[in-house]
């Protein structure tokens, strides 16, 4: 690979790979037109520490084991110019601008994507040990940084890497740590690595109480023959089945904000314009700056779907709100943001506040569409993808659902009832001028309390409302198509929810229509008023939709009780961004992985894509005892094939092909009391 180098900065560029043949060639130095082994090794020593032979006797720096080649004299650490390395890294900042991060990481192949430094260790077995930390954005591998300070080949050199893994949680219990690790065939005893540990923190301060020792496959053996060494010492190691666990961040949504830092109670509601700090995870919330939280989120809670589809930051930080450098910006202006690799939290101004949310909003009203003419409630086997501007996509993408070859009972049967009778109900009962009127007024608009407050009050003559005689026959027909003393659920259906790039999840109610109920009407008209709730109003506010376009239909099907499980999944790895799998969070019972319990924590499966039966267990459920998994191995078989079937059939229905990548299904589904599957919602992922 050295032949293809032929500007030595040890990157392989396009135009050296189109220039492969002449560079070959010249290996081929006997003329044979073949390349032997003799020619591929390649040979050590002149004037860059490594390259072709010298027949000089002369020596202007070290020897090596090669013979008698000159080399450079080597730069003491401390004489680096920083285009090759320092001597010491004392702070965070200096890291990062060492740092290399990308998929050019030549023979390291398992550090693609991942933030690490380079460094070395001289002159350990004279005793006098020196490090240098190497400038890995320009040298990405150490013979190059070797070859060009002067350190020969033979010197004996600890070549090593630092690595920065933001998931894992730090030994002094911080979000982020790092892990030390050597070269693949090296195996040092435990005095090499504690000398590394010692030599490493003293030279990046920074390190202590965040690093570990990570030994790759040759050094573990090593590892558990001195493990009581170890278990003895100062710092933590981190074997390959401790990469995953401990988890202190997770970078639940990336994205960049700003707004006021607040620290949140759970009575207290947030603004828009606030960036908030939870101890436990709220179940609602309207539209905010962006999220942080003390507890470890689900990426498929409605909380997360909402920081998605507004593109707000949003993570897990282990111990934010005792983090002195978060609190300490409690109740000032912030820059947010969050990433793959970590967090970055900083005072702003109130001008970069103003600007910030000038440019996110929409400059002109949007209007949803909706189809009133058409006027029947209809069975959901009569409807097609097309009729979403009549029914919500929430109905329609169910209505898909039955077209595929799923066993039945498996995706519920069901009516859909259409945009005009919510129209038609509004207008019998003068409902949208009383809106109008509320909206328009002094009070409303110059309160967030009274917005709420009158929201509340006018959600109340909503469901108070009279419908008009044709529709209580219509329903009370479709309420008559359900056996007696069934619940009947009624499922909120919009023209703005559920749509490519805003799933607008949490922002409306469902509910279940019990037998001694009454008219079904009484509980069509309780979902009708939760397209009123504050949330919902705030966010259409701010993407200045027409609430007076928006509109709402009704799913309705047999309502599901006591089941064994509830879960959500996503037809591609949209968490830890793995290739080839399916992610899926499940929960016993009636705990609901959207809306979940403050103390609840879900099982997370990855499923494999081309192998049914093959799965990789993230996390299990705190509700599950003797270390089970919540699905038996068929279900979970059952499920990845079902999975398949659903993103092929949304794909195509969305006009999406092999090349888009960014595309993916979520599903809401249960396992019912009698075990088998249920499948109660597909929307396409928001990315």
């Amino acid at each position: 690979m050295t032949a293809l180098d032929e500007n030595k900065d040890g990157v392989i560029s396009a135009a050296e790979i189109q220039n492969a043949e002449k560079a070959l060639t010249a290996l081929d130095k006997n003329g044979d037109g073949k390349i032997d082994g003799n020619e591929l090794r390649p040979s050590f020593g002149g004037p860059g520490g490594f390259g072709g032979r010298s027949s000089s006797k002369g020596r202007s720096g070290r020897g090596n084991s090669r013979g008698d080649e000159p080399g450079i004299e080597r730069i003491p650490p401390e004489k680096l110019d920083f285009k090759d390395g320092v001597a010491s890294i004392p702070d965070r900042e200096m890291f990062e601008k060492l740092s290399y991060q990308g998929p050019i990481v030549m023979v390291d192949t398992h550090l693609a994507n991942w933030k690490f430094v380079k460094f070395q260790i001289e002159d350990v077995d004279k005793g006098e040990p020196v490090l240098y930390f190497i400038n890995t954005k320009t040298h990405r591998g150490h013979p190059m940084f070797m070859r060009q300070i002067g350190i020969q080949r033979g010197d004996g050199s600890m070549r090593g890497v630092l690595v920065y893994r933001p998931l894992k949680r730090s030994p002094n219990g911080q979000p982020g740590m790092f892990t030390f690790e050597y070269e693949p065939n090296d195996r040092y005893p435990f005095d090499r690595i504690q000398l590394s540990y010692e030599m490493l923190t003293k030279h990046m301060p920074y390190l202590e109480g965040r690093l570990g020792y990570y030994p790759m496959p040759r050094a573990r053996p090593v590892y558990f023959e001195e493990k009581a060494l170890y278990d003895a010492a100062g710092f933590p190691v981190v074997l390959d089945e401790d990469l995953e666990s401990d988890i202190g961040f997770l970078p639940l949504n990336a994205a960049e904000s700003f707004g006021r830092l607040r620290l949140m109670k759970p009575d207290e509601l947030p603004s828009s314009r606030d960036v908030v700090i939870y101890k436990t995870l709220p179940n609602e919330m309207p539209r905010v700056a962006g999220v942080i939280t003390a507890v470890r989120q689900t990426p498929l809670s409605h909380v997360n779907l909402r920081a998605i589809q507004d593109s707000v930051p949003n993570a897990f930080i282990t111990g934010a709100a005792e983090n002195r450098e978060i609190t300490s910006l409690i109740g000032k202006f912030v820059y947010y943001k969050v990433t793959s690799n970590g967090y970055e939290l900083r005072e702003a101004s109130a001008k970069e506040v103003d600007k910030h949310f000038a440019d996110i909003r929409p400059a002109k009203l949007q209007t949803p569409k909706r189809e009133l003419s058409v006027k029947e409630i209809k069975p959901l086997d009569k409807i097609s993808f097309d009729d979403s501007d009549a029914f919500g996509v929430k109905a329609t993408n169910l209505a898909m659902l039955h077209t595929l070859d799923f066993p039945e009972g498996t995706v519920p049967s069901g009516h859909a009832v259409p945009f005009h009778f919510y129209d038609a109900f509004m207008k019998h009962n003068g409902l949208y001028d009383k809106a109008r009127a509320m909206l328009n007024s002094k009070s409303f608009k110059e309160s967030r309390d009274e917005q709420i407050k009158q929201l509340k009050a006018f959600r109340k003559l909503v469901k108070s409302g009279r419908m008009p005689g044709w529709m209580m026959e219509d329903l009370a027909k479709l309420q008559q198509s359900f056996a007696n003393g069934q619940g009947i659920r009624c499922r909120s259906s919009t023209n703005n929810e559920d749509l490519p790039g805003f799933s607008g999840a949490g922002l409306y109610d469902s509910f279940t229509h019990k037998s001694d109920e009454g008219h079904l009407a009484k509980t069509v008209k309780q979902v009708f008023a939760s397209l009123w709730n504050f949330r919902a109003f705030e966010e259409r506010t701010f993407y200045r939709i027409d609430h007076f376009s928006t509109a709402m239909g009704v799913l309705v099907h047999l309502n599901f009780s006591d089941e064994l499980a509830n879960g959500v999944a996503v037809t591609d790895d949209i968490l830890y961004q793995t290739k080839g799998n399916y992610y899926i969070n499940t929960q016993v019972g009636e705990d609901l992985v959207t809306n979940p319990d403050a103390d609840s924590i879900p099982e997370e499966l990855l499923l494999d894509w081309w192998r049914p039966s093959d799965y990789k267990v993230m996390r299990k459920s705190n509700l599950v005892k003797d270390d089970k998994l919540i699905m038996t191995e068929g279900q979970l078989e059952q499920m990845n094939r079902y999975l398949g079937k659903i993103h092929s059939k949304f794909s195509k229905l969305y006009g999406k092909t092999l090349e888009d990548t960014k595309f993916a299904m979520e599903i809401e589904f249960k396992i019912t009391k009698e075990g088998t599957f249920s499948i109660k919602q597909a929307r396409p992922w928001v990315y």
